[in-house]
């Protein structure tokens, strides 16, 4: 096993090993491991005073901010108050001052009282009730030793815990699934408690001993979760059930919520009445021993036990599952099911879930019934892409003032309080939209948040260009409002407007910036003031950034003067000489009206989502991250590389402004995919996706980059990697595929382009 040990956060701590019901589906009593009869019957002062110092020794090794203990059975509460008190306070003071300590306790119930709820209450103790549903369901199983229903009493227990007085310590209902209840009967009678959460749970069961299927369907246990998972949508998914969010979660490209499902590390670990140290309880449903490692806390760290090949095994995430589970699509959701329904005796725990079917229809029937409204509407909708990304940059903005917290200084100060102005003014606003959603704005935050984060020195400096940004709207919004501005080396960039000369060469300082007529006022500490035409020509002191004027182009910033516009694989070109700039601008307007006449749905919609070119020149660079609208274009006036040129920029561009908006994928670099069109290189998914997304756009110039589009989708599909909204970015990559040839293309030979994947 390799890899770093992965700490225990969680512990479940065994305070007594009999119960007062006697139900039939209890792994700790009527399953293969039957460990329970030579222990202890409670937990002892000893085992209880080792527990405690070895949490703390463990929280301090790993510096721990929390670790989470569950009092746990048999029955806890037959431990009575006295000595449940004694572990809450041994527990307590040993990671005092170490790590925050969450305590919980599972019980059927039964016993719950008052007095017990005052004991948790002093320690914050959250409850969590076991209740299989309606009396029907519950009592199939969890009735005591002469068959009389526990339900009563249950409910009883559940009444007390939500009285005004113990609210606060309600952890939720878990319930056991069996096949044969009424799903929707049972979700109505545990949402009718109001729980503040439910957890359904899969009755334990192995391959030697498969759970009842009483029709035989592979799949009755999604069946019914499914039939659940209607009736919760039903009821407007009020309660929350761990299950279906963890699904949901995954689905998005977010982790799993739940120990049964999902490839995350285990954190737990379980100690038993005598102080023995086990693995997850679970695993007594295998075989006799399943859960032993031979450590006990008398005499072992919880490293130790950290190191054990078992409880390693089920750290290792994707590498941890079965060849059949790694190469299966749902994996990613259903992480291979809960470790101990894999369990065969024959090849032991290197199987599919018992529950294999039932998972993969779990998952795929939650994704069905919820594609629509959990992806995000930036993947259908141009106006909900752009609006989105403004609202990233604004939501970077304002993380960058908590994260500076005072640091700025002074000068943060008056600028942040300036944009606030223009914010509350309708033309101020206009303006301050227009200069935030210049894609190099968001460039600037990056790569000062990074600074900060790295501590570099220069950080604070270059978010002090804030001041810049809030000239630049204040200029365009035609304010009379003078806005303090610093100038380096001699020079004042304002974003989206131009470059002005105010002193020499090597020269730091302020000037104050206001909108003046047709252009701006730029008044200096001695009182000199100078004004500028703002789209007048290229002077030795003002350069402005000019407008993109080529015929059939749409209009556009040609912008080669922002200091963060170096952003591209390509270094960005310096400033261009008039001559220069006319003449590749006209060359562009040629490659745009051949993209308009190939690709003309790319051609419009890049119209509307297109704001900046930036000439690049030869090489390579390292590529950094921009706003949506801004490409980075090769400096050539060849109409046909320059036109394909323009579509590969919009289909990186508009794949990179999804990805910085939603998950298309999770898990990238856990497989490698061989390019179908060039077999020799393996490449992530999200190299692959990046490679096809964009031959399919180049295609409709040249048909040859279609070649291995669909076997790509089709691995692709079939990959574990996509969230919903993945999928539908490959279904839409399909129809566009499909979509390409007949009129539209214009077969240019595939040897007049750089065939280079994107990376």
């Amino acid at each position: 096993m390799t890899g770093p040990l992965v700490p225990f956060r969680e512990i479940v701590l065994k305070v007594h090993s009999r119960c007062d019901l006697a139900c039939d589906h209890c792994y700790i009593y009527e399953h293969a491991d039957q460990s329970w009869r030579t222990r202890p019957k409670s937990i002892s002062d000893e085992a209880i005073s080792w527990t405690a110092r070895r949490l703390a020794e463990h929280a301090s090794e790993h510096a721990l901010d929390s670790m989470s203990v569950i009092l746990h059975g048999g029955e806890p509460l037959l431990a009575g108050p006295a000595r449940l008190r004694r572990v809450c306070e041994e527990l307590t003071s040993a990671l005092d001052g170490i790590a925050e300590l969450d305590l919980r306790i599972h019980t059927n119930g039964v016993q719950l009282s008052p007095r017990y709820l005052d004991l948790f209450d002093a320690f914050g103790v959250k409850v969590g009730i076991s209740l299989d549903g309606d009396r029907a369901a519950n009592d199939r199983h969890r009735v005591f030793a002469n068959g009389r229903s526990s339900h009563p009493l249950v409910l009883r227990a559940v009444e007390l815990l939500h009285s005004d007085r113990y609210r606060h310590l309600d952890l939720g209902l878990l319930c056991t699934i069996d096949i044969r209840n009424d799903p929707a009967a049972v979700f109505d009678a545990l949402a009718e408690l109001d729980p503040p959460r439910v957890d359904f749970l899969l009755p334990h069961a192995t391959w030697d001993e498969p759970p009842p299927r009483p029709d035989g369907s592979p799949t009755a246990y999604a069946d019914w979760l499914l039939a659940v998972f209607d009736r919760w949508s039903e009821h407007g998914q009020k309660v929350p059930v761990r299950l279906f969010e963890s699904v949901l979660s995954t689905l998005s490209g977010g982790p799993s919520l739940t120990e049964s499902l999902g490839l995350a590390p285990t954190d737990l670990v379980v100690i038993e009445t005598d102080g023995q140290i086990e693995q997850v309880d679970s695993l007594k449903s295998a075989y006799e021993g399943a859960a032993a490692t031979g450590f006990d806390v008398f005499h072992h760290a919880f490293d130790e036990v950290a190191a054990h090949p078992g409880v390693r095994t089920r750290q290792l995430g994707l590498a941890g599952v079965s060849e059949t589970c790694r190469s299966c699509p749902v994996v990613r959701s259903c992480g291979g099911g809960l470790y101990t329904h894999r369990y065969r005796s024959s090849s032991g725990f290197d199987n599919p879930s018992v529950y294999c079917h039932d998972l993969a229809a779990l998952v795929r029937g939650i994704e069905a019934r919820t594609a629509a409204v959990t992806v995000s509407p930036a993947l259908a909708d141009r106006h909900e892409l752009i609006a989105e990304q403004h609202d990233l940059t604004r939501t970077l903005l304002a993380g960058l003032h908590d994260v500076l917290d005072g640091r700025g200084g002074v000068r943060w100060d008056e600028a942040w309080e300036l944009a606030g102005v223009l914010e509350a003014s309708g033309e101020g606003a206009a303006g301050l939209d227009h200069v935030l959603a210049h894609p190099y704005a968001r460039t600037w935050l990056l790569d000062v948040m990074e600074g900060l984060r790295a501590e570099r020195p220069e950080a604070v400096g270059q978010a002090l260009r804030l001041s810049s940004y809030v000239a630049a709207a204040a200029v365009r919004s035609g304010l009379d409002l003078p806005v303090p501005a610093d100038y380096r080396d001699g020079r004042l960039f304002l974003p989206t407007l131009g470059e002005l000369r105010v002193a020499g060469p090597g020269e730091d300082g302020r000037v104050r910036v206001r909108a003046a007529g047709d252009g701006l006022s730029v008044q200096r500490g001695d009182g000199g003031e100078r004004r500028i035409v703002l789209r007048g020509a290229d002077s030795p002191d003002w350069l402005p950034v000019r407008d993109f004027a080529a015929v059939g182009a749409p209009r556009l910033a040609l912008d080669d003067l922002d200091p963060y516009r170096d952003c591209f694989g390509a270094p960005a070109a310096p400033r261009l000489g008039q001559a220069a700039a006319e003449a590749w601008i006209e060359s562009v307007g040629g490659a745009w009206r051949l993209l308009e006449q190939a690709a003309p749905e790319q051609a419009a919609d890049a119209t509307k989502s297109l704001t900046t070119l930036t000439p690049t020149g030869p090489g390579r660079n390292t590529k950094r991250s921009h706003g949506y609208g801004a490409m980075g274009l090769v400096l050539t006036e060849d109409t046909q590389e320059l036109a394909l040129g323009l579509l590969r920029g919009l289909r990186r561009t508009r794949l990179q402004a999804l990805l910085d908006l939603t998950d298309l994928y999770a898990l990238d670099g856990a497989w490698e995919y061989a390019i179908p069109w060039d077999r020799n290189t393996k490449v992530p998914f999200s190299g692959l996706l990046a490679d096809t997304y964009e031959r399919v756009g180049l295609s409709f110039l040249v048909p040859g980059f279609l070649d291995g589009v669909s076997e790509a989708l089709d691995m692709m599909e079939g990959a574990a990697e996509p969230t919903v909204g993945g999928m539908r970015i490959l279904k839409a990559l399909r129809a566009e595929a499909e979509g390409v040839h007949g009129a539209t293309g214009m077969n240019i030979p595939m040897n007049a382009v750089d065939q280079e994947p994107v990376r």
